[in-house]
């Protein structure tokens, strides 16, 4: 109750306006229900079992409530979690250690990104997502060293000017990079779909 308390305040002084708190999945379902927020912000863990009843409660929320994005905040690096979030709606969806909560700023760019379809990645998650054995066919194998560093600025929610910011480079060449990544995942011009997204979402499966 302390933690999800000080972090309403710390929304409400950032200025996001803080429409509710739910001590658990049932109360938080019910008061999305009601409210319709632009973001629910979830704890994995919640009464009663502590184990994924936040992660179900998401999925309900983005079934149920599509215009309502969800940012989940786990204490643990549990990479799984992640994967099942996103697996079948990535765009609006945020997942976060908790720590970040300790920088207010990060925690309301990634809910500013996800209210804008963007889906937003805990960046050691990313990190232990890029170093893990993948399977041959993996299309992620045939990205360059450069293309997989602007692959992973993208899955942690990063805009073309942040990308260029993080790597010392152009915008110019941030969007041709990802033009290039776009190509080898197979990832062709579609006015339907967003292709960060996508590609985020092979990292995940890759």
């Amino acid at each position: 109750m302390l933690v999800r308390s000080g972090v309403a305040r710390l929304l409400t002084d950032a200025h996001v306006d803080v429409v509710g708190e739910a001590a658990d999945a049932d109360e938080l379902l019910m008061r999305v229900a009601l409210d319709r927020p632009d973001v629910a912000l979830v704890d994995i863990r919640m009464p009663p079992t502590h184990t994924d009843e936040g992660l179900r409660a998401a999925q309900q929320i983005r079934a149920l409530y599509p215009t309502t994005s969800v940012v989940l905040l786990s204490q643990y690096l549990e990479p799984r979690y992640a994967q099942r979030l996103l697996a079948d709606q990535p765009g609006g969806l945020g997942y976060l250690l908790k720590e970040r909560v300790s920088d207010i700023a990060v925690l309301v760019d990634a809910m500013r990104r996800v209210t804008e379809g963007e889906c937003v990645i805990d960046p050691t998650i990313i990190t232990r997502l890029m170093r893990r054995r993948r399977r041959r066919a993996s299309p992620l194998e045939t990205l360059s060293h450069r293309e997989r560093e602007i692959l992973a600025l993208v899955a942690e929610g990063r805009s073309n000017a942040g990308v260029a910011r993080a790597l010392g480079i152009s915008e110019r060449t941030v969007e041709a990079s990802c033009a290039q990544v776009f190509r080898k995942l197979g990832l062709e011009p579609d006015p339907d779909l967003n292709r960060r997204v996508l590609a985020v979402l092979t990292l995940l499966n890759g």
